[in-house]
């Protein structure tokens, strides 16, 4: 099964980091969080990827058509300048980074990726978010149901710390990563190809009339993930991931093989809307 990634935004409100780089290029840990989410679906067995290009591209193209060489050892022929790989521990992964337009919108990146993806179930998410989901557990309910498309649910990211009071006096303050009320659009979404008669022209946003007619026909389900969710918007959610990954304490990475992240070598919009459930069902996007 194809995934697709989003990864044509401007990421505005990254502006430190993305005048001179797409975010999906920005690092974490020395690696591009693009990477990190491919690892997700890499180790539930899924390593077929579409990477819906549009702001600074070439730099997502250059990045994976100079993978093999960055992050192996190799031998070089000066005379006839052939090159022969020594070692090399790398990812078995099939890679298209497709120029999808410098101005389209998510849901038309996604329909510019139709004829890639042809008549199949495919997988789409935003390439700035990481998460410690079961893909395959997310795939099984999917077929469960029997719907046109699912989208993931999680907690939003809190943003204060949380006070526990009695009168005035604080009883306990945590800075906690998650709320633990409410849910919105986390990405990793399974859609059936018929996903594409609700996708029209460049414009089209995947959060608001595809996903919102989906809803309205009955058609979108909900896999409500409860673990860590989070986006990379801010450069100070940069930064927390970027400790996170430093301690070891990335949650994200926890069904990840050392080996595979080692191997790497040091290589220079999520949406916000709300869901309304009952059950798995969406009964309302707003």
């Amino acid at each position: 099964m194809k995934t697709v990634i989003l990864a044509g935004g401007l990421g505005t409100r990254l502006a430190e980091e993305t005048s001179l780089r797409p975010k999906p290029m920005v690092e974490i840990g020395g690696i591009p969080i693009l990477v990190h989410v491919m690892s997700i679906y890499h180790s539930h067995g899924f390593r077929d990827f579409l990477i819906a290009c549009g702001y600074k591209g070439e730099y997502i193209k250059d990045y994976f058509s100079n993978f093999q060489i960055r992050n192996s050892d190799w031998s070089l022929n000066l005379q006839d300048g052939s090159k022969k790989i020594v070692r090399a521990d790398l990812p078995d992964w099939e890679v298209a980074p497709i120029d999808t337009g410098s101005n389209t919108m998510t849901g038309g990146r996604i329909r510019r990726l139709e004829p890639l993806i042809g008549n199949e179930r495919f997988m789409a998410t935003y390439g700035d978010g990481v998460a410690n989901i079961d893909i395959s557990e997310l795939v099984d309910f999917h077929q469960s149901h029997g719907c046109l498309a699912t989208i993931t649910a999680v907690h939003p990211p809190a943003r204060f710390g949380c006070l526990d009071l009695d009168g005035g006096v604080v009883r306990s303050f945590a800075e906690k990563p998650q709320t633990s009320e409410g849910w919105i659009n986390g990405g990793f979404f399974v859609f059936e190809p018929e996903v594409f008669d609700y996708l029209d022209g460049d414009s089209c946003v995947l959060e608001k009339s595809p996903l919102e007619r989906l809803s309205k026909d009955g058609q979108l389900r909900a896999f409500c993930h409860n673990g860590f969710w989070q986006p990379m918007d801010t450069l100070r959610e940069k930064q927390m991931l970027e400790e996170m990954w430093n301690s070891n304490k990335a949650p994200w990475k926890g069904t990840q093989d050392d080996n595979f992240f080692g191997g790497l070598s040091r290589q220079k919009g999520s949406s916000d809307r709300t869901y309304r459930f009952q059950g798995s069902v969406v009964r309302k996007v707003a």
